[in-house]
C-alpha cells in the first residue's frame, strides 16, 4: 500500500520528468494583488520609524537633485548675457578684450550646485543603509515564519510538493522579495517625488513647454497598462518553472551512483534538456514582455524632447524665455522621463515580487497538522502496549486502503510487519507515528488513543531506522544524540557499542568528532546504517 500511495499522490509541480508540455506554463496570476502587497508590508509594521526616516531622506535627496538644473541654468544665462553683451559692444565699434561675464556669480552658482550634489549623495547613502537593514530584517522574519510553517504542515504537503519547488520558494522567492524591498521601494518614492517636483519646476519655467512634455504621460500609462498584467503572469510562470528545474538538478546530482549504474546518463540529459527548455520558454516570455516597456518609453520621451527643443528655441528667439531656462527645461525633460521609465520598469519588478510573495504566503496559509480529540475513551489497565482497533485509512478520502485493520502488541513483544510490496507496511508506520491520522477506528498506546496525545508525545515512544539513511552535516557524536539531546555520554557510548558503531568510529582519525560531510559520503553506506541504528 505504500507503493499504492505513491501512485495516487500528485506532485505540484509534478517532479523532474515533466517536459515542456507539462503544467509549468499554466500558472495563474496572483489572485489578490493588493491583499498580498498589504500582507507583505505588514511585516515592516514594527519598523515604521525607520521607514519614515527613509522616506524623508529619499525626498530630501530628490529635492536637492531637482533644484540643481534651474541653478545651473542661471550660470548658462550669465554666460550667454556676457557673450551677447560683448558681441553687441563689438558691433558698436567698441574695443572688447574679454566678454563681460560675471565669473564671480558663476563661481557661487557652481559652489551651490556642489553642495546640493554632495547633500543629495549623503542623503541617498543614509536612506539606502537604513532600507537595507529594514528589508533584510523583514525577509529574515519571513524566512523564520516559513521555516516554522514547514515544521507544522502535514507530511501530506511534502508528498504533494517537490523538493525543488519548496526550495525555490524558500530561496529564490525570498531573494526576489529582499531585492525589491531594498531597492524598488525607495526608488518608487524618489521617482514619484522626482516626477512631481520636476513638473513643478517645469511649470515655473514655461507652461507651454510643460504641456508639450506632459503629452507623453498618457501614452506611457497606456503602454504600462497593456504590458504589466501580461508580464505578471509570465513572471509567475518563470518562478514555477525554476522550481521544477531545481528539483530536476537536485535529483540528478543526488542520484549519480544510481544513474551511472543503470547507464541512464543520456536519459537524464534528455530529461534535463526538456525541463531546461520549459524554463527557457517561461523565462524568455517574461523577460521579453517586460523588456519592451523601456524601449517604448524611451521612444515616446525622445519624441517629446525633440518638440520641446524646437519650441524652446522659438521662445528664446522671441525673448519669451532665457537660454539658461531652456537648458534647465531640457534637463528637467530628462529627469521628467527618468521617473516615468523607472516606474514603468518597477511595475515589472513589483509584479514578479508579488508573484513570489503569493507563493510564500500560499505555504504560510497551508492548514497545520490538527490535534482534534478522538472521543474514544481510554482503556484502563490495558494489557496491550499498542492496539490498532478496526482502523480505516486512505491517503485520499474516496479510496480507503485499510478498511478494518487490527493489531495488538503486548509489552516486550517483538512484532515483524512483513508482506509484499504495496501490502501497507509503510502505511502502518505512518499511522503509528501520526504522520497521518486515521479515518476510522482507533490506535491506542498504553490504553490512550494517540489522537488524544500530542504528536511529540506519540513519537517519543518510537525510534525509526529507515532504509534510506539520513545524517546531517556535523560530528558523529552530534548525529548520535540527535534523537535524545539530553542523553549522557555513557548512554551514547552504550548505544554506539550495541550497534557496533564504536569499533569503526575509533579507527577514524578524529573518532567521534569526525565531521560528516554532505550526505555523509565520507563513510560507507553500511556505516551510515549502523549510525542510524545507534541513534534510534
Amino acid at each position: 500500500m505504500a507503493d499504492q500511495k505513491k501512485s495516487e499522490t500528485t506532485k505540484q509541480p509534478s517532479g523532474p520528468r515533466m517536459g515542456p508540455g507539462g503544467r509549468a506554463g499554466l500558472v495563474e496570476k496572483p489572485k489578490n494583488f493588493w491583499g498580498t502587497t498589504a500582507r507583505l508590508f505588514g511585516y515592516m509594521r514594527n519598523r515604521l520609524i525607520g521607514i519614515i526616516a527613509v522616506l524623508v531622506l529619499a525626498i530630501a535627496s530628490t529635492v536637492f537633485q531637482i533644484r540643481t538644473p534651474k541653478i545651473l541654468g542661471e550660470a548658462t544665462t550669465e554666460i550667454f548675457k556676457g557673450v551677447m553683451k560683448g558681441q553687441a559692444e563689438q558691433k558698436a565699434g567698441m574695443s572688447v578684450g574679454t566678454y563681460p561675464v560675471d565669473f564671480d556669480k558663476i563661481k557661487q552658482i557652481i559652489l551651490i550646485v556642489l553642495v546640493l550634489y554632495l547633500g543629495s549623495a549623503l542623503f541617498s547613502f543614509l536612506q539606502q543603509f537604513i532600507m537595507t537593514r529594514i528589508s533584510q530584517n523583514t525577509v529574515y522574519q519571513l524566512r523564520k515564519d516559513l521555516k516554522y510553517k514547514m515544521k507544522t504542515v502535514p507530511i501530506k504537503y511534502y508528498d504533494t510538493h517537490s523538493n525543488g519547488d519548496i526550495m525555490s520558494r524558500a530561496i529564490n522567492d525570498m531573494d526576489n522579495i529582499a531585492s525589491t524591498l531594498q531597492q524598488s521601494l525607495t526608488q518608487m518614492v524618489t521617482s514619484a517625488v522626482m516626477f512631481v517636483g520636476t513638473i513643478w519646476m517645469m511649470l515655473t519655467i514655461s507652461w507651454k513647454l510643460t504641456l508639450i512634455a506632459l503629452v507623453t504621460i498618457p501614452l506611457g500609462l497606456i503602454v504600462v497598462g497593456i504590458v504589466a498584467p501580461k508580464s505578471q503572469r509570465f513572471f509567475a510562470a518563470q518562478q514555477k518553472a525554476l522550481g521544477l528545474l531545481n528539483n530536476q538538478v537536485e535529483e540528478t546530482y543526488g542520484g549519480q551512483v544510481i544513474i551511472k549504474s543503470f547507464n541512464r546518463e543520456d536519459d537524464e540529459v534528455r530529461d534535463f534538456e526538456g525541463q531546461n527548455q520549459a524554463f527557457y520558454n517561461a523565462a524568455w516570455k517574461a523577460q521579453f514582455v517586460s523588456g519592451i516597456i523601456m524601449p517604448l518609453m524611451i521612444f515616446l520621451n525622445n519624441i517629446g524632447y525633440v518638440f520641446v527643443a524646437i519650441m524652446g528655441g522659438i521662445e528664446v528667439a522671441n525673448g519669451a524665455i532665457t537660454l539658461g531656462n531652456v537648458q534647465a527645461f531640457l534637463q528637467y525633460m530628462q529627469q521628467f522621463s527618468q521617473p516615468i521609465s523607472q516606474l514603468a520598469n518597477l511595475a515589472n519588478t513589483i509584479q514578479s515580487t508579488i508573484a513570489s510573495a503569493e507563493r510564500i504566503f500560499a505555504v504560510l496559509d497551508e492548514q497545520d497538522m490538527q490535534d482534534e480529540p478522538s472521543g474514544v475513551p481510554a482503556v484502563a489497565n490495558d494489557p496491550n502496549k499498542l492496539v490498532m482497533d478496526h482502523v480505516q485509512f486512505g491517503y485520499t478520502p474516496d479510496m480507503l486502503l485499510l478498511k478494518d485493520y487490527n493489531l495488538q502488541v503486548k509489552p516486550g513483544q517483538m512484532v515483524a510487519i512483513v508482506g509484499p510490496t504495496g501490502a501497507g507496511k509503510t502505511t502502518i508506520i505512518n499511522l503509528l507515528e501520526r504522520f497521518y491520522d486515521i479515518s476510522g477506528g482507533s490506535i491506542r498506546l498504553n490504553g490512550t488513543d494517540t489522537r488524544d496525545m500530542k504528536r511529540e508525545a506519540v513519537r517519543s515512544h518510537f525510534a525509526m531506522v529507515l532504509q534510506d539513511t539520513w545524517l546531517f552535516t556535523g560530528t558523529i557524536w552530534d548525529n548520535l544524540k540527535y534523537g535524545r539531546e539530553d542523553a549522557t555520554d555513557d548512554e551514547v557510548l552504550a548505544a554506539a557499542k550495541a550497534a557496533h558503531v564504536d569499533n569503526f568510529v575509533r579507527q577514524l582519525p578524529d573518532g567521534y568528532n569526525t565531521i560528516l560531510n554532505e550526505e555523509a559520503s565520507n563513510i560507507s553506506q553500511g556505516q551510515r546504517q549502523l549510525l542510524t541504528i545507534a541513534r534510534a
